[in-house]
């Protein structure tokens, strides 16, 4: 394909009064002087900054309390079945209810670290979280059990829009996949602590061990709480609010003090935000301007919510969280009766989730988030398939042989392996990068809002589908759905590796056509 004819690029020439006000930004044409200084300016560097890695870590902390509540969830629901004599339809309306609720968190999120900022959003998702935590851990009924699943679903909604955002906006550009992929390394660290808190406290007497299981979640969230009041805000954000000397402050922290770097951060930054900045703004009217872009005719912006909505959504309709959810019981199918081998298989698949996620992690900014999202979903629609295989074996078998049965826990490990290589931490990551910054937190609080949604519906009806199709039907349904989602990711999802914030917009101003060649 012919290359378009190069432009001349305007320069924005930023000019900064002694005040906080926001910068006069004049367009000037380029000078030969100045793309000399363009053409000597040194590649963007790729070493990891330590200052940049301690705040994503502290921000992802947060992420842990939902991966907890999965893992845990799973076991748990076993004794207190037992214990207050619920039925199959509570169970699942138990189990799921949390992601229903999180959809709460997620939508007030956007709007709220508008309002109070990034930082104190992750604050007040962890407070939250601590509340719901302390209910479930001393409820006497199903009642308060379930309020107690309410409060935390509405702290795990915030927590989950608000530490990807954060990160990607603190992040340098060619490491910010790394950092932004650490809310799933802790999600998937805090269900492997949930299975393992299953496996520990399994012995301990039924009316004890599931509100002791559920009550220790309570301790991670007061940690958290603490340890963010250490973090700075987001400089985006910073700017937004028109405090332009505290934003280079902490750009100058996380390009390892290097001032000309931190300058040229500054100055896109500003040059995106400078129609919005001023330290009344709080987010007003962007739910309006998505609402347009997404029923209107096709722009940036609704190129944005379509990748991002749809990403979100295949991310929960693969049958993930469900599957880890109820995963006690997939294996009783599959012909393990034995609790304690149960739980054990559990901790086998959190191992299997967890290596993967870091090998994730660590090749996202090398090969970018295009191919492993790729391979992350065709894996899953092959491993889903040969589980719904194996599955069928075993329901027509009275024996119930044990090849069979280790076709289908390797089966369950291969497709929770392959969802975090790639749909689990590219979701996050791609999420909080791809929109402005005027439009981000509530952008991405809108598509997270679908994932809850979806994440929630597959959670409440999984074991009632399951019971009419059978468990190898679900499966079956689940591949399929994968085999849409890896054809969707071809052509909507366009590579944002190695590029700012600001950069990434321009990639969704292309036309549809040349959205799967960006790669390159």
């Amino acid at each position: 394909m012919e290359a378009p004819a190069e432009q001349p690029s305007v320069h924005m020439v930023v000019e900064t009064q002694p005040s906080e006000s926001l910068p006069v930004v004049v367009e000037s044409q380029p000078s030969e002087s100045v793309l000399m200084v363009e053409s000597q300016q040194p590649p963007k560097k790729s070493s990891l900054n330590k200052y940049a890695l301690a705040c994503a870590l502290l921000a992802s902390t947060s992420s842990v309390l939902l991966g907890y509540d999965i893992g845990v969830m799973s076991g748990a629901v076993l004794y207190i079945k037992d214990e207050l004599h619920i039925s199959k339809v509570e169970v699942e309306i138990l189990v799921g209810s949390l992601n229903v609720f999180s959809l709460v968190g997620s939508l007030a999120s956007g709007k709220t670290s508008d309002s109070i900022g990034r930082r104190y959003t992750i604050v007040l998702a962890a407070a939250t979280f601590l509340i719901g935590a302390l209910f479930m851990g001393f409820a006497p009924s199903f009642p308060f059990l379930m309020a107690g699943r309410v409060i935390a679903g509405i702290g795990v909604g915030y927590s989950l829009m608000i530490a990807p955002v954060y990160t990607a906006e603190l992040s340098p550009a060619m490491t910010r996949g790394f950092l932004t992929s650490l809310p799933e390394v802790f999600i998937v660290f805090g269900i492997l602590l949930g299975y393992i808190s299953n496996y520990a406290l399994a012995g301990l007497p039924p009316k004890i061990n599931w509100r002791l299981m559920l009550g220790i979640a309570a301790v991670p969230a007061i940690a958290i709480g603490i340890g963010i009041f250490g973090m700075p805000e987001s400089p985006r954000w910073l700017v937004m609010k028109g405090r332009l000397s505290q934003a280079k402050q902490i750009l100058i922290r996380t390009s390892d003090g290097d001032e000309s770097e931190a300058e040229l951060r500054l100055s896109e930054i500003i040059s995106d935000a400078s129609a919005n900045s001023s330290s009344e703004w709080s987010g007003q009217g962007v739910w309006k301007e998505l609402a347009r872009s997404l029923c209107g005719p096709s722009n940036p912006v609704r190129r944005m919510l379509i990748a991002a909505i749809g990403m979100n959504f295949f991310m929960q309709a693969s049958g993930n969280d469900a599957v880890v959810y109820y995963s006690p019981a997939v294996f009783q199918n599959a012909g393990i009766h034995d609790r304690k081998q149960l739980v054990g298989v559990t901790v086998l698949m959190g191992l299997a989730k967890t290596s993967f996620v870091l090998v994730s992690a660590l090749f996202l900014d090398r090969y970018g988030r295009r191919v492993l999202l790729l391979v992350g979903s065709i894996g899953m629609a092959a491993s889903l398939g040969g589980l719904g295989l194996g599955s069928k074996y075993l329901e027509g078998s009275e024996e119930k042989p044990m090849w069979a049965i280790a076709v289908c826990v390797v089966a369950v490990c291969a497709d929770v392996s392959f969802f975090s290589i790639g749909l689990g931490p590219i979701t996050w990551v791609y999420s909080s990068e791809i929109f402005p910054t005027r439009l981000r937190a509530q952008g991405t609080s809108l598509a997270i809002s679908v994932n809850r949604l979806v994440s929630g519906l597959v959670a409440m009806t999984f074991l009632s589908f399951a019971e009419a199709i059978t468990f190898g039907g679900m499966f079956f349904v689940f591949s399929g759905v994968m085999v849409l989602a890896s054809v969707f990711f071809y052509y909507f999802i366009p590579e944002t590796k190695g590029k700012s914030l600001e950069e990434i917009v321009t990639l969704f101003e292309d036309d549809r056509s040349k959205i799967n060649h960006l790669s390159t």
